[in-house]
């Protein structure tokens, strides 16, 4: 399995627009940050969990010619907004692209893309498989899903584990049922915004402390705000077997 950080950055992404600090007007690459998406390769089958408003962007920068599935953690817009260009995919494999979502994220989607799901489409809009589904562990072209329930403040989201690779974003609270599904993982990313108390994310020590009880070989942090400090001085704080993800990066998790 490889796992492709896409975007790494909160949703307005680092740096953020008219600001001038350390982190926004730092030159290291490490520290530019797209928003939050992931592009999981197994088993021949390309997934891509969210497609922000920097999809294309970042399909470009990846260059990324095979693309059979994209997964929705939530219906937020910095995960969604990128969904109309998926179409490039539909010209490229001549089929429609699945997508998988909660049945609440596919209402979203379907407001804010009604052109895309209208019975008489426009020419050249994307066409789309939709996937509805729950807690349910569901099938991609044969790769296993297993959905995790977590709480984005109030708002329910999904992580998602498939086989050792556990990924979860957006989220603050995790009941232990659901921690039960990332035990044993080889690889986790958790979302770590910032070091100060957020009402919706984990904060960077919420997430070191999650890594130390669920104890996997290697942990990634992501969704990353400008707030959390320059990539190389925070990165010395980390314990051994955690690391801050950044855009560009790709790791292999041998079966």
């Amino acid at each position: 399995m490889k796992i492709t950080f896409l975007g790494t950055g909160t949703s307005q992404g680092v740096p953020v627009i008219a600001c001038e600090c350390e982190v926004c007007t730092s030159l290291d690459f490490k520290d530019k940050r797209l928003r939050t998406s992931i592009l999981i390769e197994v088993d021949g089958v390309h997934i891509v969990v969210d497609t922000g408003p920097d999809f294309r962007q970042q399909m470009l920068r990846e260059n990324v010619r095979q693309l059979n599935a994209v997964i929705f953690t939530h219906e937020h817009k910095d995960h969604t907004a990128g969904l109309d260009d998926v179409r490039a995919f539909n010209f490229l494999q001549k089929e429609d692209m699945p997508i998988y979502g909660e049945p609440r994220v596919i209402d979203q989607l379907k407001r804010e893309f009604a052109y895309i799901f209208a019975e008489h489409k426009y020419p050249g809009a994307p066409q789309i498989q939709v996937n509805e589904i729950d807690e349910t562990p569901f099938d991609v072209k044969g790769v296993c899903v297993i959905p995790i329930r977590a709480l984005h403040y109030k708002l329910p989201v999904f992580g998602y584990r498939i086989k050792d690779f556990v990924y979860l974003t957006d989220a603050n609270s995790i009941d232990e049922h659901n921690l039960d599904k990332m035990r044993g993982a080889k690889v986790l990313v958790l979302n770590a915004l910032q070091k100060e108390d957020h009402i919706s994310h984990f904060t960077l020590q919420q997430a070191v402390d999650l890594v130390k009880e669920l104890q996997p070989e290697k942990a990634y942090f992501t969704h990353l705000s400008h707030r959390m400090g320059l990539h190389t001085q925070v990165s010395k704080e980390l314990p051994e077997n955690v690391q801050f993800a950044y855009d560009g990066l790709s790791l292999t998790i041998a079966d």
